[in-house]
C-alpha cells in the first residue's frame, strides 16, 4: 500500500472573508470548528482549505507570481495531489486530525488571480476539510493522508 505523505510548507489564516491570507508561523485548530482567528472557522463542512504546494508552483511557472495564502487557502501541503483524493480522506499532522469534506468549490466572482491568468486552481485543486481532533500546527510537519478504505 503506497503511503501518502507531504510536508506543510505553510499555515494561512484571515480575519475577514475574501481576501488573501497571510502565512502564520503557527495556528491552533479547533475541532468542529476550524483554525482559531480564521474568518472561515465555524460550524459547517468547510472548515479548513488546503492547497497543493506542487500545484501551486506549476501555476507560478505559468507567470501566476502567487505567494502562500493567495487562493484563500488555510495550508499549503507539499508531495500531496489533494485533488487526486476522495471525499473521506483522512489527514494527519501532528495532533491534528482533519477529514476531507469537499473537492473543489465554485467560483462565483472571479479573483484577482483569475483576472490576472484568465484561470484560478482553487475552484478545481482546492480542497476543504472538518477539524476532526484540534491542536497546534507549525509549517514543515510531515502530513499522512489515509483513504476511507484504509481507515479502520
Amino acid at each position: 500500500m503506497e503511503q501518502l505523505k507531504g510536508t506543510v510548507k505553510a499555515i494561512c489564516i484571515s480575519t475577514v472573508r475574501g481576501v488573501e491570507k497571510k502565512a502564520v508561523s503557527s495556528a491552533r485548530f479547533i475541532k468542529d470548528f476550524g483554525i482559531e482567528g480564521d474568518a472561515h472557522a465555524g460550524k459547517w463542512h468547510r472548515q479548513v482549505s488546503l492547497l497543493s504546494y506542487d500545484r501551486v508552483k506549476e501555476f507560478n511557472q505559468r507567470g501566476a507570481g502567487v505567494e502562500d495564502g493567495a487562493f484563500g487557502e488555510n495550508l499549503v501541503v507539499e508531495g500531496l495531489d489533494f485533488a487526486a483524493l476522495p471525499v473521506g480522506t483522512m489527514l494527519y499532522c501532528g495532533p491534528v486530525e482533519l477529514k476531507i469534506t469537499q473537492i473543489g468549490k465554485e467560483c462565483h466572482s472571479h479573483c484577482a488571480i483569475y483576472q490576472r491568468m484568465g484561470e484560478c486552481i482553487m475552484p478545481t485543486q482546492g480542497v476543504f476539510a472538518e477539524v476532526i481532533k484540534g491542536g497546534e500546527l507549525r509549517p514543515g510537519e510531515e502530513m499522512q493522508a489515509k483513504l476511507p478504505q484504509q481507515i479502520s
